[in-house]
């Protein structure tokens, strides 16, 4: 991998993308985020904070189920409890692409999605903004395909495309560490897109490319 950077660099230098899509090229509206955790915790018994709150939604300071676990809550019932509360149709209403995104949709290469996000959450957002089309292949990730920063479920998204490891440069780009590793593991560079600010993240996630926008991609 290159030395990381905080410079733009060229969309023709990668003949082939991966893209993570929550945190990188959509969110949802905060008030979703506080609507759906306050109904999980009710559930759970726990009163979850603006805070503590975010830190799940958004992967801050690590691990998640690590992060439930310290606040004493089991990590299989809470996820169990969670997939539960959420409504597919109400994510997706609740769901905006970030403006900056659009360039994505240009990109003359072959693009893959990589997600930690079901497919039943997946689908209805994709459709609702009318990105689908902006892909070759999305991978939902479960226990079967791992999740990042497991290379396995980049690289079933590069090979349903029809490109593997002597293909040409490739890049993957997201918001998380976990995005990084995964890059890396699967032999492709990693940009980084801050949305939050390190000091909201809690750490500094450093990939060979660190950005603010996707458009600096171009």
């Amino acid at each position: 991998s290159g030395t990381p950077t905080d410079g733009p660099m060229t969309a023709a230098a990668y003949d082939r993308w991966v893209f993570d899509i929550d945190g990188t090229l959509v969110d949802v509206e905060e008030t979703y985020v506080r609507d759906v955790m306050g109904r999980v915790g009710d559930r759970l018994d726990h009163a979850f904070t603006d805070r503590q709150a975010e830190t799940i939604w958004h992967g801050f300071a690590g691990s998640r189920n690590e992060r439930l676990e310290s606040w004493g809550i089991d990590p299989d019932r809470f996820w169990t409890v969670y997939h539960d509360e959420e409504d597919p149709i109400e994510r997706a209403e609740a769901t905006f692409l970030h403006d900056d995104a659009a360039v994505v949709g240009e990109i003359d290469a072959p693009a893959a999605l990589v997600t930690h996000c079901q497919r039943y959450l997946t689908e209805p957002v994709l459709s609702a903004l009318d990105i689908a089309d902006w892909f070759d292949a999305v991978v939902c990730c479960t226990a079967d395909t791992g999740w990042k920063p497991d290379p396995t479920p980049v690289e079933t998204a590069l090979s349903t495309v029809g490109t593997g490891p002597n293909s040409g440069a490739g890049i993957l780009v997201g918001d998380s560490p976990q995005d990084v590793g995964a890059a890396w593991n699967a032999g492709l560079d990693a940009a980084h897109v801050e949305r939050h600010g390190h000091e909201r993240r809690g750490c500094c996630v450093v990939g060979d490319h660190r950005i603010e926008r996707i458009d600096e991609l171009a």
